[in-house]
């Protein structure tokens, strides 16, 4: 069974920077098209970015610009560099996997993941 851990997240002030990690055990992901998605408080789960196997990605609206994610297939790890952040980007960070290989980067609805880390909790003080 595969599995995500996430890592990177804290506590900075508006304008910084910070990178989240995604490590994947138990399996390989190396062909299939890897997420984050972020939960503030009282809100739903929000896509945030997308990258195939190949490194094609594609992002939200709202982090386009200021986010990029990335992927190391050898090490089966994926980040997220998040520059620029702002109060509205303090949400808790998930990493999530798709169960089948290959396939678009357009894929924003959580559903289409089957396989999810625990999140990584970044806070952004104005």
């Amino acid at each position: 069974q595969v599995q995500l851990l996430e890592s990177g997240g804290g506590l900075v002030q508006a304008g910084a920077s910070l990178k989240l990690s995604c490590a994947a055990s138990g399996g390989t992901l190396t062909y299939h098209t890897m997420g984050w998605f972020r939960q503030a408080p009282g809100k739903e789960r929000e896509f945030v970015a997308a990258i195939t196997w190949s490194g094609g990605t594609y992002y939200a609206d709202s982090v386009k610009g200021r986010f990029t994610i990335s992927r190391d297939n050898a090490k089966n790890m994926v980040f997220l560099q998040m520059d620029s952040l702002k109060a509205e980007d303090t949400a808790v960070y998930y990493c999530a996997g798709r169960g089948v290989p290959f396939g678009d980067s357009r894929k924003t609805s959580d559903y289409e993941y089957a396989y999810w880390g625990q999140g990584t909790q970044v806070t952004v003080s104005s």
